[in-house]
C-alpha cells in the first residue's frame, strides 16, 4: 500500500514538471510572437496560426491549457499588447496594472 502511494505522489509530480515544461514552451511562442509582431507586424497572426496547429493544439493541452478559440483570442489580444511575457508576470508589471484600474475607477 505504502509502494502505491508512493508511486502515485512520484507520477503526480511528475506530471507537474511536464505541465511547467510545457507553460514554458507556450511562454516562449508568446515572447517569439511579440517579436515578430515588432519586426514585420504580424506577432497576433503568427501566435494564432501556432495555437491552431495541430502541435500548438498538443503544447496548449499538455500545459494544462484547454486549446479553444476564447484562448486564441486571448494569446493574439496578449501578443497585440506587445508586453514580453517576463515583464507582464513580474510583480512590478503587477502592482502597476492594479494601481492603473484602480486610476480609472476612481475617475469613473
Amino acid at each position: 500500500m505504502l509502494d502505491f502511494v508512493d508511486g502515485t505522489a512520484f507520477n503526480y509530480e511528475q506530471g507537474q514538471r511536464a505541465r511547467k515544461l510545457f507553460a514554458a514552451v507556450v511562454l516562449a511562442a508568446l515572447d517569439d510572437a511579440i517579436a515578430d509582431d515588432k519586426k514585420y507586424g504580424n506577432g497576433p497572426e503568427q501566435i494564432a496560426r501556432w495555437a491552431r496547429s495541430r502541435d500548438g493544439r498538443e503544447v496548449l493541452s499538455c500545459a494544462g491549457i484547454d486549446p479553444n478559440e476564447r484562448v486564441v483570442k486571448g494569446l493574439m489580444d496578449f501578443v497585440a499588447k506587445g508586453v514580453r511575457t517576463s515583464v507582464a508576470l513580474s510583480r512590478e508589471e503587477s502592482e502597476r496594472r492594479h494601481a492603473l484600474e484602480a486610476d480609472q475607477a476612481e475617475a469613473a
